[in-house]
């Protein structure tokens, strides 16, 4: 992607992983951005500020006070300039800064004057990015429009092994161009996406459900509405947060909930995308009173709506994408739901492989349609989400 004429305001923060940021910055140069880092005090224990000076062909500014340059108020200039501000490494420290308001150093002023698209790649223990105070501080700068590249996951500087590596320097490059050329080919379509698991409930304090965390169906929803469409999210239950006011999201309880809100939204949508996992079955009867336990239990169970299969049959020259879930057979099953579902598209996965399971922040997918199937490598689901998005204007 030629980037010149593009300013790209790289902040560095105090963390390991600051020695990473040289290739961004060298990356970014050779595509033609003019790249401005700025970095925090602890961040140059890390890296020295003359290595970036030297990859950016520009100077690196730390201090607030640093009287070395043409008289301007530097940290609104730079603001003002930049086409886009990335943050890489993003500690928690300053997550939390940006989340609580607070500016107190050279960079942190300078992305609050930002009015131009803000990036963070966190990069942390493990055990930090899991923590309340952490997660609290993401959600509230998602709200407001800051955008992320997770961490990537495997043995960390201190030694402990889990989700925490920054991303690498060509992810946070893809997820800045993409912020300076967003995509806009879904601009007039309207995209419905279900995502989560229903409960169907045996007593008052008890339900039948499944490991769905909801993750694959928001990364697609969030890839639409990134993308310029209209998204509706059906949501049943999931354990990632959704906030995002670009999509209208439905929540709902059971299976039959989940079936009701898809088929009054149906004739609203050019594209319907079924990544939920909603129970087959639920309990044929619902005890009004906790039942006691005892030494056993027969529940007599009944099907659930066909939720896929009635939109299938409800379409029209709609598309309709659907997931298969599958432990055995996987192209198989797949593509018997291709025809059973009237699908225009499956994405099936293997649940049992490493990577591919509820509740990861990966896949392992392979696309069926009438006319093709195509295995794609482990990815991230925000990955996976995009490719579906290109290829459902081809299915047809």
């Amino acid at each position: 992607m030629d980037l010149k004429g593009k300013c790209v305001l790289v902040g560095v923060t105090g963390g390991i992983a600051a020695y990473k940021v040289c290739e961004l910055v060298s990356s970014l140069k050779k595509q033609g951005a003019d790249v401005r880092v700025a970095m925090t005090e602890n961040a140059t224990q890390f890296v020295s500020p003359l290595t970036f000076e030297t990859l950016s062909n520009n100077r690196v500014v730390i201090d607030t006070f640093d009287r070395n340059h043409e008289w301007e108020v530097e940290h609104v200039s730079l603001a003002k300039r930049a086409d886009v501000c990335v943050i890489a490494p993003c500690t928690a420290d300053f997550a939390g800064k940006l989340a609580a308001g607070i500016a107190d150093d050279f960079l942190s002023t300078t992305v609050m004057a930002c009015a131009c698209p803000v990036l963070l790649a966190p990069a942390m223990n493990t055990n930090m990015l899991a923590s309340a105070a952490y997660r609290a501080n993401e959600e509230t700068l998602v709200r407001r429009g800051v955008r992320f590249v997770q961490p990537e996951s495997g043995i960390l500087a201190c030694g402990d092994s889990g989700k925490g590596r920054l991303a690498e320097p060509a992810a946070i490059e893809k997820a800045i161009t993409d912020l300076l050329y967003p995509l806009r080919d879904y601009d007039g379509k309207t995209v419905l996406v279900t995502a989560g698991g229903t409960r169907e409930p045996i007593d008052p304090v008890r339900f039948i459900c499944n490991r769905s965390s909801g993750k694959m169906g928001i990364a697609i929803a969030k890839a639409a509405a990134d993308r310029g469409a209209r998204v509706l999210l059906v949501c049943g239950h999931v354990s990632v947060t959704v906030r995002d006011e670009r999509i209208e999201r439905t929540d709902v309880d059971t299976t039959e909930d989940m079936y009701e809100a898809v088929m009054r939204l149906l004739p609203e949508t050019d594209i319907i995308i079924k990544a939920a996992a909603p129970c087959d079955f639920r309990p044929r009867k619902i005890e009004s009173n906790k039942i006691k336990a005892t030494d056993g239990l027969i529940l007599e169970l009944e099907r659930t709506p066909d939720i896929a299969e009635a939109v299938g049959r409800n379409k029209g020259n709609r598309t309709l994408v659907v997931f298969a879930a599958e432990t055995q057979d996987t192209e198989k099953n797949a593509a018997g739901k291709l025809i059973g579902k009237h699908a225009d598209m499956v994405v099936a996965n293997d649940v049992t492989k490493k990577g591919a399971g509820f509740g990861t922040d990966t896949n392992i997918a392979t696309l069926i349609t009438a006319k093709s199937v195509e295995k794609l490598p482990m990815m991230s689901k925000s990955e996976l989400a995009n490719i579906i998005l290109d290829r459902i204007p081809v299915i047809k």
